[in-house]
């Protein structure tokens, strides 16, 4: 069963859009480009709260295993 979490290898920030990738099977690039058209498409907050709700929501990599 696939699972969500936030890469501990692919991670700029927190790893929410490189779990998002590999969860996905997309390249993480191209999640991190999409949020942040997003960001600027919903003038930042929205995005923004949901990135760090996603930070607090989505466990660890490392927890997982």
């Amino acid at each position: 069963m696939k699972r969500l979490y936030r890469t501990q290898h692919d991670r700029k920030l927190t790893g929410v859009c490189g779990g998002f990738g590999q969860y996905f099977t997309i390249d993480p690039t191209v999640v991190r480009i999409i949020f942040v058209v997003l960001i600027f498409a919903t003038a930042f907050f929205p995005m923004l709260i949901a990135y760090v709700i996603a930070t607090m929501l989505i466990p660890n990599e490392q927890d997982v295993r």
